[in-house]
């Protein structure tokens, strides 16, 4: 089948078209094959070209070690799809051939930059009806990233959520753009951290209140305002020297952070040693913050299509939008990648596999 591979990790020049990769299979009866209409591009596309988090992946997909190094190549990437569903396997009852659904693909799969991509059924959702391919294809990774990060591990839910005070750290990227819409749609009060440049935009998402990071540190504006009930950090670094001080004590208040060391210290150091030293890491940070009364989360990506569920749901009641940047056709993926690589996209980068439609 038609699709850009990678035999070798490095920079965009690795990226290779191919009219030959192996057409995916159902291995297991809970999988199913979708036709790939539309896929999303995400910078963690550009971080595994490089070869990031390869160490702890290459366990995911061989548990065992069966296999040699190396045998992930040739490698799809690609997190976000949107397509219709081709075959389905035995035990799949939710879904039936020629459905539209979209997902977001673990990074341990192969991708969604080919014709064709093998799911399992709890990954895969119902497509958006109020949304193209090419727009479902913007959301699905950023929303269930931040639907890990502010419900599995920061607890938030339509229910609890009303008069919460949520700060998003670093918010006009694509997973805060999404979690600023979810947010707003269940009722908390949200304020961003973000470019002056970007302040019109996120506004336009809802955001209660923006803090321009370009004019100066945001600590002591940050701190004059009323203190946070969850804090979602997307920029990691320095901030968590100063961050966890805006939350409320001895409330529950949660500070999750998305930017943590667990691939990077496993690529570095390997699996035991490296799952050792993060786990290290996270408890001595946890302890220290809990005797100040506030609790110390790192969240991660989690595939969904449960979460997708619910957000189509969203979606189609016109309480999230897609934020596309830009699209792309099959032919333009390197393009597509190095825009993505430069970082300067508010929206999201989408590559156009096929036609739209039922053929």
């Amino acid at each position: 089948m038609p699709a850009w591979v990678i035999d070798k990790y490095g920079g965009n020049d690795v990226l290779r078209f191919t009219k030959n990769a192996s057409f995916p299979i159902i291995n297991y009866p809970n999988e199913v094959i979708v036709k790939v209409f539309a896929a999303g591009l995400n910078p963690i596309d550009v971080s595994m070209r490089g070869g990031y988090g390869a160490a702890t992946l290459s366990v995911k997909r061989d548990p065992l070690n069966i296999n040699q190094s190396g045998s992930e190549f040739p490698l799809v990437l690609g997190r976000d799809v949107s397509g219709v569903i081709m075959e389905c396997g035995l035990d799949v009852k939710y879904f039936r051939e020629r459905d539209e659904v979209w997902a977001a693909i673990p990074p341990w799969k192969q991708g969604s930059l080919a014709e064709f991509v093998v799911l399992s059924a709890n990954e895969v959702s119902h497509k958006p009806k109020s949304l193209s391919h090419t727009e479902a294809a913007a959301i699905p990774y950023v929303a269930t990233t931040a639907w890990s990060a502010l419900v599995n591990t920061g607890g938030l839910n339509k229910d609890n959520c009303a008069k919460k005070r949520v700060l998003i750290l670093g918010a006009s990227g694509g997973v805060g753009t999404f979690a600023i819409q979810m947010l707003k749609a269940w009722g908390a009060h949200v304020t961003v951290t973000c470019s002056q440049n970007a302040e019109r935009f996120v506004k336009g998402l809802g955001a209660d209140g923006v803090v321009d990071y370009t004019a100066g540190p945001v600590e002591e504006p940050l701190g004059a305002l009323e203190k946070f009930d969850l804090i979602l950090d997307n920029v990691g670094g320095d901030t968590e020297r100063w961050a966890l001080n805006l939350l409320k004590p001895w409330t529950g208040a949660k500070y999750v952070t998305l930017v943590t060391p667990f691939l990077q210290n496993t690529d570095r150091l390997g699996i035991a040693d490296g799952m050792m030293q993060t786990a290290a890491t996270v408890a001595t940070k946890a302890f220290k913050h809990l005797v100040k009364g506030v609790h110390y989360r790192w969240g991660f990506f989690a595939p969904s299509g449960p979460a997708l569920d619910e957000i189509r749901e969203m979606v189609d009641a016109g309480q999230i939008r897609p934020v596309v940047e830009e699209t792309f056709s099959f032919s333009q993926v390197p393009q597509a990648m190095e825009k993505v690589e430069k970082g300067h996209a508010r929206g999201k980068t989408v590559v156009q596999i096929s036609k739209g439609g039922d053929d």
